[in-house]
């Protein structure tokens, strides 16, 4: 039953929510700010950086050269990565081990993409939204690795059937 819950299930639920309230505000930061990315990107692209020093950002805009989309993909990627871990802390909640780990392969991706992110030389809000976000996923696994956690998915698999 939910009451039996430990208390660092409902901990890793609300870190989790902390992660993706901070992701949902990078991927509108994203939108918002879609003009620091693409300088950001093309201050330290090689090929560019020449268009950009002689005509500003709107000669990059106006000139052949293919300029990531930035805000499409942070929001596509947001709404996917969040639709997951959502879907798997509640199996996480409802006592299958297995989607705990799942939702650890799921943060380590996450991570691995926020430091592949971090060398693009994004503007500094990014970097420090980049941080952050990777102590929030330490943190979050911490408490799905718990003792407590374990537990408690250990003993929804001996009981043979999820706790409610």
């Amino acid at each position: 039953m939910a009451g039996h819950q430990p208390t660092t299930v409902t901990r890793a639920t609300q870190v989790l929510g902390a992660l993706l309230a901070l992701g949902a505000v990078a991927a509108v930061l994203s939108v918002v700010l879609e003009d620091a990315l693409i300088r950001s990107w093309a201050e330290h692209n090689r090929s560019v950086r020449k268009t950009l020093e002689a005509g500003g950002l709107d000669a990059v805009k106006d000139s052949s050269v293919h300029i990531p989309a930035f805000a499409p993909v942070a929001v596509v990627l947001f709404v996917v990565i969040a639709g997951l871990a959502m879907v798997l802390m509640a199996f996480v909640r409802a006592g299958h081990s297995w989607a705990r780990t799942c939702l650890t392969i799921l943060i380590g991706f996450t991570a691995l993409g926020t430091v592949a992110g971090l060398r693009t030389t994004p503007p500094t809000v990014y970097v420090v939204f980049a941080v952050l976000s990777l102590l929030i996923e330490i943190v979050l696994v911490y408490f799905l690795y718990h003792r407590d956690t374990a537990g408690f998915l250990r003993a929804s698999d001996r009981a043979g059937s999820p706790v409610d």
